[in-house]
C-alpha cells in the first residue's frame, strides 16, 4: 500500500469511529431530491428499526423468503423461476452466527479501509483508445489451484470482466472475486478508468461518470483476444453506472452473456445531490483528491484546479472537474441527460442480478436509492435484497470470501445452464417443425394455391432489435 494509501486508510477509520459514535450517523429519514418511494412504502429512518423488521419486509413481492431473510424480486419469468431454484440451494445465504463484523458500517470499512493482502498475480495491459488515451486491464493469471473448474463446457475459459468503484480504489473484495473466479474456471479480468490505479494519464481528459466510451473499446479489444469465450461482467458500487451505461447503449450488441452489480448506485443524481454520511463524504472526497493530485499541472488547462481542490462535497467536485470546465462548459442538467446510468435501460437486453442491502450506509434506505419499478417491470433486471451486508460487504468470517461473490458465480452457473437449455430445446423445436413441414408440404400444394401475402408473418419473423 502507498504512503498516501495507509494515511488514507488511518483518516476513514478515524471518521468512522467518530461516525459510529454519533447518535444518528445514517442520513435522516427524508426524502432524496427527485427519489420516489413504491406504492405501500413507508418512508422511516434504519436506526428506528430492528432485526424483526426492516426495508426488506417493505419490498416483499409475496414470494417465499430465500435462506437468510433474503428477497429476490423480479418480474416473473422462466429465467426469474429458474434463478429462485438456485439461490434457494444456495449454501451462500444461509444465515451464520452474529459477530462483530454484522454492523453496516464495520461490513463497509472493512472492505474500504483494510489492506488488500498480497492478491492475485495480475498481468498488466494498456489499450491506447481512439482519441489516444490509456486504460489498464490486469488480467488475473494466477495462483491457479490445483482442481481449477471449467465454466465453459466447451473448454474455454469464461472471462469475467470486473470493473472497479468509481473512485478507482482496488479494494479487497474485487480481489477476493477475482481470486474466487479464477479458482471456479472464470479468467478475470479487470478495467482500470483513465488515471486510476496507476494507469497513465497521458491527455487532459478523465472518464464522465456514466459515459462507456472507453469501456466499449477494452470491450472489443477482450473479445479480440478471446473471440469464442463467453463474457461476464461484474461491478462494485458507483462503479455499476458505467456497467450500466455500456449495457444500455448497447443493447443486444454488449457481447455480455450476463451482469452483476454489487451494492449498485441506481439514483445517481439525487445520490449526489443528497450527500452522504459525513465520514464516508470525508474520505471518498479525500481520495479523489490525493489520486488527481498527481495530475494537477496536466489538468490545469481544462478545469479550475484551485476550486476543484477546495471541493467540500463530492457533489461540487463532479460538478467542478466535469461542468465547469474551460472549454466546453455545461450544465448540472445536462451533465446527467448524458451521464445516468437508467437513461437507456429499457434497451438493456443482459440479465443483471443487483446485490443490495437494506442496512447500505453509502447509498441509504432501499426506499430512496432503489427504483423498484425497474425490477417489478423489466425482465432482465433482479434484485436480491438482503437484510445486512453494508455497503459492497457481505462478509463472513476469515477465511470464507464475502458472501456475496458466491452468489454471483452461482448466478452466473444458473443463466449458463438456463441458455443451455433454451438452445437445446429450440433446436428440439427446429427439428420437428423441419420433419412435420416436410410431410405436410405436398397434401398442402394440392389442396390449395399459395397466396404469396398469406405467409409473410412465416417468411418475416419481426423482432425488436436494441442494437445502436
Amino acid at each position: 500500500m502507498p504512503p498516501w494509501g495507509a494515511a488514507l486508510a488511518l483518516l476513514l477509520a478515524a471518521l468512522a469511529l467518530l461516525g459510529l459514535l454519533a447518535p444518528r450517523l445514517r442520513r435522516p429519514g427524508r426524502r432524496a431530491v427527485g427519489a420516489r418511494t413504491p406504492p405501500g412504502a413507508r418512508v422511516q429512518d434504519h436506526a428506528e428499526e430492528g432485526d424483526g423488521g426492516g426495508p426488506a419486509d417493505r419490498f416483499d413481492d409475496g414470494r417465499e423468503p430465500l435462506p437468510g431473510g433474503c428477497r429476490l424480486i423480479c418480474k416473473p419469468s422462466a429465467l426469474a423461476q429458474c434463478l429462485l431454484r438456485a439461490l434457494r440451494r444456495s449454501a451462500a445465504l444461509e444465515p451464520g452466527p452474529r459477530s462483530w463484523l454484522s454492523g453496516p458500517h464495520l461490513q463497509t470499512l472493512c472492505h474500504f479501509v483494510l489492506p488488500v493482502g498480497p492478491g492475485p498475480e495480475l498481468a498488466r495491459e494498456y489499450l491506447q483508445l481512439a482519441d489516444d488515451g490509456l486504460v489498464a486491464l490486469d488480467w488475473v493469471v494466477g495462483p491457479c489451484a490445483r482442481g481449477r473448474r471449467v465454466t465453459n463446457a466447451g473448454g474455454l475459459p469464461a472471462v469475467l470482466l470486473v470493473i472497479p468503484n468509481a473512485w478507482g480504489r482496488l479494494t479487497r473484495n474485487v480481489l477476493g472475486l477475482c481470486l474466487l473466479a479464477l479458482e471456479r474456471g472464470y479468467y478475470p479480468v479487470i478495467f482500470h478508468r483513465r488515471g486510476h490505479h496507476g494507469c497513465p494519464l497521458v491527455s487532459p481528459r478523465l472518464q464522465p461518470f456514466g459515459d462507456p466510451s472507453d469501456l466499449k473499446e477494452a470491450v472489443t479489444y477482450i473479445r479480440f483476444r478471446h473471440p469464442a469465450a463467453p463474457l461476464f461482467a461484474v461491478s462494485e458500487g458507483s462503479g455499476s453506472a458505467l456497467l450500466l451505461s455500456y449495457l444500455g447503449e448497447c443493447g443486444s450488441s454488449s457481447y455480455v452473456t450476463g451482469a452483476a452489480c454489487i451494492s449498485p448506485v441506481l439514483r445517481c443524481r439525487e445520490w449526489f445531490e443528497a450527500g452522504l454520511p459525513w465520514p464516508y463524504e470525508r474520505g471518498f472526497l479525500l481520495h479523489q483528491k490525493i489520486a488527481l493530485s498527481r495530475y494537477a499541472t496536466a489538468l490545469e488547462d481544462t478545469v479550475d484546479t484551485r476550486k476543484l481542490f477546495r471541493s467540500r462535497s463530492l457533489r461540487e467536485f463532479e460538478e467542478t472537474l466535469f461542468c465547469h470546465t474551460k472549454s466546453f462548459p455545461i450544465t448540472w442538467d445536462t451533465y446527467w441527460d448524458h451521464n445516468d446510468p437508467l437513461r437507456d435501460v429499457d434497451e438493456a437486453a443482459v440479465p443483471v442480478l443487483c446485490i443490495c442491502s437494506a442496512d447500505d450506509p453509502v447509498c441509504g434506505p432501499p426506499d430512496h436509492f432503489l427504483p423498484t419499478e425497474l425490477f417489478h417491470s423489466n425482465p432482465y433486471f433482479f434484485l436480491l435484497l438482503s437484510r445486512h451486508g453494508g455497503h459492497c460487504g457481505f462478509l463472513r468470517r476469515e477465511p470464507l470470501p464475502a458472501w456475496s461473490h458466491e452468489v454471483i458465480l452461482e448466478y452466473f452457473r444458473a443463466l449458463t445452464e438456463f441458455f443451455r437449455t433454451e438452445e437445446r430445446m429450440k433446436g428440439l423445436s427446429r427439428r420437428r417443425a423441419s420433419v412435420l413441414g416436410g410431410r405436410r408440404r405436398w397434401g398442402t400444394l394440392q389442396r390449395r394455391e399459395i397466396s404469396p401475402s398469406s405467409n409473410l408473418e412465416e417468411i418475416f419473423s419481426w423482432k425488436r432489435s436494441y442494437t445502436r
